[in-house]
């Protein structure tokens, strides 16, 4: 029932930005943490940038100053605003989010992923 829907994937020059967005339906609780990850062909997928339930950010060194992720509008969503975009940052972007369900049992999720294509 739980879903993660990833959105504002594209091709973009070098300097340009987008805004990636992701939307968690069918849970009841609100997340603990969620966060995005990419993997470029050949790569190991690697956190770009986490969000905690109390507003904690955590960003990798090659974004930091660059992008942003910040709570949506709505309740379980979150969006990254990517900036200053360089072909490195070419890959398949994947959400994923963790909820707490009490008794410290959690549960996760993945997005399906949505590509970002920087050209030079």
């Amino acid at each position: 029932q739980v879903a993660l829907v990833e959105s504002g994937g594209g091709l973009v020059q070098a300097g340009g930005s987008l805004r990636l967005s992701c939307a968690v339906s069918g849970s009841i609780y609100t997340f603990n943490t969620m966060g995005w990850y990419r993997q470029a062909p050949g790569k190991q997928r690697e956190l770009v940038a986490g969000l905690t339930d109390i507003g904690n950010t955590n960003y990798d060194d090659s974004v930091k100053g660059r992008f942003a992720i910040s709570r949506g509008s709505a309740r379980n969503t979150v969006v990254l605003q990517m900036n200053s975009l360089k072909p490195e940052d070419t890959a398949v972007y994947y959400c994923h989010a963790l909820f707490r369900l009490g008794a410290g049992r959690t549960a996760d999720y993945w997005g399906q992923g949505t590509q970002v294509t920087v050209s030079s």
